[in-house]
């Protein structure tokens, strides 16, 4: 970090000095390589847009590094979306990569060009046959290196992305947060749509069989005419967690108890998949090659504080020295 640190200030000093970047207060902030989460797909673009304002303070660090490695001695990481749009964001995401594969692979050459002669990387000519290092030269693969990069790297990378969230996205899990966004109670239940609501009830057979089905779409024709235009006291509610403790202080959860379950469920719902998503990342890091051996319980203990930082972080060390001072005798004082 200090030779990258010191790389990238003789860096912005030149491109000062040569009138390339303006001066101000906040601008030319150090950045880091946000380490990638499969949880969190926003980790992976920051980290390849902070790479390539990095790239050639990076190349400078790893030649430094190669360098060092022939001498002795020396050796060389808004809280919530509204689920309906959501749901919109990622069929723009996919119509956006579909444009993008159809349309920009010219563009995409023009930038790759531009940086590769701002570091003086060398630039195949796209118009010659590829080969690769596991055929002969006097074997060609049949392409050129421009019809290569585009159908083996371009097209695929984007076709994966396509797929991925397609597969994340399927259409039940489109079912359920549809449900979901139409139970919310906010704007006066708004979102409310009986049919999308049955669609997500649907998916839960082992609490609505045929019978309860009929039941719940009865219960939801009442339910909306009462909470939505008879009843204000239901005129305020931020979030599906405030209409569930309205129902039961109005004692209307006994009135529509169909109504109530599937509200329930709707809560556990983000709970039970993106936290159970999360801890298993988590496992992954706490649990790794070097610390593959750790019991359950010193596991778990583990995992708590990591999973619960934003509560451990309010605890100051003092407290759990004294904390863990007085769980027992010990011979030296912390």
């Amino acid at each position: 970090m200090d030779e990258y640190r010191e790389s990238q200030k003789k860096r912005v000093q030149e491109a000062l000095d040569m009138g390339e970047l303006e001066t101000g207060r906040g601008l030319h902030q150090e950045f880091g390589l946000t380490r990638a989460c499969d949880t969190r797909w926003g980790s992976h673009y920051k980290s390849f847009s902070n790479f390539i304002i990095m790239f050639g303070s990076i190349v400078d660090v790893l030649n430094d590094i190669v360098v060092d490695s022939h001498c002795p001695n020396k050796s060389a990481k808004k809280k919530e979306q509204d689920i309906v749009n959501a749901m919109l964001l990622v069929q723009v995401a996919k119509k956006r990569l579909q444009k993008f594969r159809e349309d920009e692979w010219g563009s995409l050459i023009d930038k790759v060009s531009k940086f590769c002669i701002k570091y003086q990387i060398l630039i195949p000519k796209l118009d010659e046959p590829y080969f690769t290092s596991l055929r002969s030269r006097r074997k060609l693969a049949g392409c050129t290196i421009s019809h290569h990069y585009y159908v083996e790297v371009f097209c695929k990378v984007i076709d994966w992305q396509i797929q991925e969230l397609s597969y994340r996205f399927d259409e039940v899990t489109t079912d359920l947060l549809h449900g979901i966004a139409c139970l919310n109670p906010i704007d006066s239940f708004s979102s409310f749509d009986l049919r999308k609501i049955m669609r997500m009830a649907e998916h839960y057979r082992d609490d609505f069989d045929e019978f309860s089905m009929g039941v719940l779409k009865n219960q939801l024709a009442s339910y909306i005419i009462d909470v939505r235009d008879l009843d204000e006291r239901f005129s305020d509610l931020k979030g599906l967690c405030d209409l569930s403790k309205r129902l039961v202080q109005t004692k209307k959860h006994s009135n529509y108890p169909h109504v109530f379950l599937l509200v329930k469920l709707a809560l556990l719902l983000p709970v039970a998949t993106a936290s159970v998503e999360r801890t298993f990342s988590t496992m992954k890091f706490i649990k790794n090659d070097l610390r593959s051996r750790m019991n359950e319980s010193y596991f778990s203990d583990c995992l708590v504080p990591y999973i619960e930082k934003d509560v451990f972080n309010r605890i100051s060390n003092d407290v759990i020295i004294k904390t863990f001072q007085g769980m027992k005798p010990r011979r030296v004082q912390l």
